[in-house]
């Protein structure tokens, strides 16, 4: 991913997600790859319409941030919708057949739209805070607007 970019300190940027995602009370595994999590937005956007007994969006997180599981390999993705409750011969018809495609592309052009190109993304009266950022940054995002809302 980094490959033509020398100036990029790789050790620097886990170290630096590490460091937050403890901070933040998030579990963090030892990633050594990044995978292509195209196929686990599809799934995550049927699972929205779907009845489960567990969160999916929570499985996939944990799967790729802490397990370092590839998220873009279709066994990987149906065990997971198993363990959510959710109907793994219907999952498989939906990542082969790609049947959520436009409407994951519906939501990413919704999101570009709004000027939105990263994650997570904090977003009220056209303002922003994109990335991970420290709880401090987020409480005086919070107060900013509570101030604003009163001013109104």
């Amino acid at each position: 991913m980094f490959r033509h970019r020398a100036d990029v300190d790789i050790s620097a940027m886990r170290e630096n997600m590490r460091s937050r995602m403890e901070e933040a009370g998030l579990p963090y595994g030892n990633r050594g790859m990044i995978y292509n999590s195209r196929l686990a937005q599809e799934l995550g956007v049927w699972a929205d319409t779907q009845q489960s007994t567990d969160d999916i969006h929570d499985l996939l997180f944990r799967a790729y941030f802490v397990e370092n599981q590839n998220i873009s390999d279709v066994e990987v993705l149906l065990k997971l919708a198993g363990k959510a409750g959710l109907d793994q011969v219907e999952a498989r018809k939906v990542l082969q057949e790609r049947t959520f495609s436009p409407r994951l592309d519906e939501d990413w052009a919704r999101s570009r739209q709004a000027g939105i190109m990263s994650v997570p993304t904090f977003s009220s009266r056209e303002l922003y805070v994109v990335g991970c950022q420290p709880y401090e940054l987020l409480e005086r995002f919070v107060n900013h607007l509570n101030e604003l809302s009163a001013g109104n």
